[in-house]
């Protein structure tokens, strides 16, 4: 999969128009590790924002679906102002071009403010059954999901591995996770710094404003959480996600099982990230997804060095010496 040129498809003019745009400028906005791309549209003073998430490689509904949900629960996502979703055509209200990532890298004091803020939208989601119609994220899914790693990252680097084991350290982690009791709740699963907006007109909880979750599932609570404290794209100190996984229990007094979710699956997680990013590189061309590589190594030691994972620290000390970690990716990040 070539990275798609980010010129807008032919057929969106037709639907601009159609929805009171004709002649509105169309400028790149963003492309993403899938098929969609973003534009954002100006007319005068209104502006929105094009989402082209092509078929049959993309379906826009499920955004729309979700969007919608989290409104309803009092949360900031896009307003669907129209659709075409068999030409996979969006166009959505504008949150506006502050993301946290920026804002917290250019003032490191607002940090704890900020991830507080996330925090704290997570604790409002997870107080309310998840959206009906979800699909489940438990333990057969993460399992799955952890493929991944012994599929596409450990033949890059020249790795053969014990998979057999590989699943078996993961199953003896994983099944106390799935079988806690905690959840499910609605999980975005892509819930991280360069999808969270900053709205400056609105207070609360609501000025964070929530970006691509159009593959939510019913999951665990902790996994959201570990989504944007163990961030792929930008480091967040060990001390403030210390502080927010506390803040997380507290507000929800959430039991002792609880934290030893979140290590487990921010390690599953990780695992997994470690080898999408190099199918992003191997199989569709992405090649810049390699500097993050070595962040996610240093993330899944972390997290590995935890009470409960021992198994799998076991067998990736067993089958992934260090030299294949994240030295092979050095040069790229």
């Amino acid at each position: 999969m070539a990275a798609s040129p980010m010129t807008p498809p032919p057929h969106a003019p037709e639907f601009l128009a159609a929805h009171g745009w004709a002649g509105a400028m169309v400028a790149p906005l963003a492309g993403d590790a899938s098929f969609r791309r973003y534009f954002r549209v100006r007319d005068g003073e209104r502006e929105a924002v094009l989402m082209d998430a092509p078929p049959p490689h993309e379906d826009p509904r499920p955004f729309v679906a979700v969007a919608e949900w989290l409104g309803g629960a009092g949360l900031s996502a896009p307003e669907i102002l129209a659709q075409d979703p068999e030409r996979g055509l969006l166009l959505l209200s504008d949150l506006g071009s502050e993301r946290l990532r920026e804002t917290v890298d250019a003032a490191p004091e607002r940090e704890r403010e900020l991830y507080g803020l996330a925090t704290d939208v997570l604790v409002h989601l997870h107080s309310r059954p998840p959206m009906p119609g979800l699909a489940p994220h438990g333990l057969a899914q993460w399992l799955d999901e952890l493929r991944l790693f012994t599929e596409w990252y450990c033949p890059a680097v020249g790795l053969r591995v014990d998979e057999e084991d590989y699943r078996a350290a993961w199953s003896q982690v994983l099944q106390p996770v799935a079988e806690d009791g905690l959840g499910p709740v609605t999980v975005l699963r892509d819930y991280h710094a360069e999808n969270i907006m900053l709205i400056g007109d609105r207070g609360g909880i609501a000025h964070l404003g929530l970006l691509d979750f159009q593959d939510a599932l019913a999951g665990h609570p902790a996994y959201d959480l570990c989504s944007v404290l163990e961030d792929a794209r930008r480091d967040v100190s060990p001390e403030i996600e210390r502080d927010m996984l506390d803040r997380y229990m507290a507000a929800t007094d959430a039991p002792a099982s609880f934290e030893r979710a979140y290590w487990a699956l921010a390690a599953q997680r990780n695992t997994r990230i470690l080898g999408v990013f190099t199918r992003l590189w191997k199989r569709d061309g992405k090649g810049h997804y390699r500097q993050f590589q070595p962040r996610m190594w240093g993330l899944l030691e972390r997290d590995l060095a935890q009470p409960g994972l021992e198994p799998v620290r076991g067998w990736f000390e067993r089958n992934v010496p260090a030299a294949y970690r994240s030295q092979p990716w050095a040069e790229a990040a």
